[in-house]
């Protein structure tokens, strides 16, 4: 199975340990943006990292979006709606998909909506 998962800077650290552990079960991760961290991107840098971006998910058959994310969040998952990926929307609280924060678009029926700890949300998306 492939996967990407998209994310706020933030969550680097994160995002690298979902992977390390999706990766252990054979799946295989079509880009890591964590590669790239940097405060000093050129443009061209930019373009190419969202080129780079788009294309892991284009070649994903799983989106995993975890939460918090930056500005950045609602693009990926727009893209990933838009080629009909299975979804993983992972929250630390519950908090974060009650009516006063949620997004109407996280109700969609191809996202999976999960809270929990890091190897518990592993094994649901392994069981996917």
């Amino acid at each position: 199975m492939k996967f990407y998962i998209g994310s706020g800077m933030k969550n680097a650290k994160l995002v690298d340990l979902y992977a390390n552990l999706l990766m252990e079960n054979h799946w295989e991760q079509t880009y890591s943006w964590t590669k790239n961290l940097s405060d000093e991107e050129s443009f061209d840098e930019m373009l190419e990292y969202a080129t780079l971006e788009l294309q892991g998910i284009k070649n994903s058959d799983v989106v995993i979006i975890l939460l918090p994310a930056g500005r950045g969040l609602y693009i990926e998952l727009g893209m990933a709606l838009g080629l009909e990926k299975k979804i993983f929307l992972i929250s630390n609280s519950v908090e974060e998909f009650n009516a006063l924060n949620t997004v109407a678009f996280y109700a969609l029926p191809q996202i999976t909506k999960l809270v929990g700890n890091v190897e518990d949300n592993v094994e649901k998306i392994l069981k996917r």
